[in-house]
């Protein structure tokens, strides 16, 4: 996952594990492309609290509405099979 020092290439992957994961990368990519989090908020027609709560990482959020928000972040969501070990966490 990149970091605040190092800014995520294009067409890069990241994998998510943990909502907090998802919740970091969403919050760096939001700050990268100039928006506040209620700016976010406006463009994706959900609440600041959702996007505050989102880059928290809490766990149950609505799944679509976070699809839809990382839609209008210019991000898509891919699963795959993890390579040969299908028992790790």
């Amino acid at each position: 996952m990149p970091t605040h020092d190092s800014p995520a290439p294009a067409h890069s992957a990241f994998p998510i594990r943990h909502s907090e994961d998802l919740g970091k990368l969403v919050r760096q990519l939001r700050a990268e492309q100039g928006l506040l989090q209620i700016d976010l908020a406006g463009l994706a027609g959900t609440g600041n609290r959702f996007i505050v709560d989102l880059e928290r990482g809490k766990p149950t959020l609505q799944l679509q509405k976070v699809l839809d928000v990382l839609d209008l972040m210019g991000l898509e969501v891919f699963v795959r099979s993890k390579g040969g070990n299908h028992h790790d966490e």
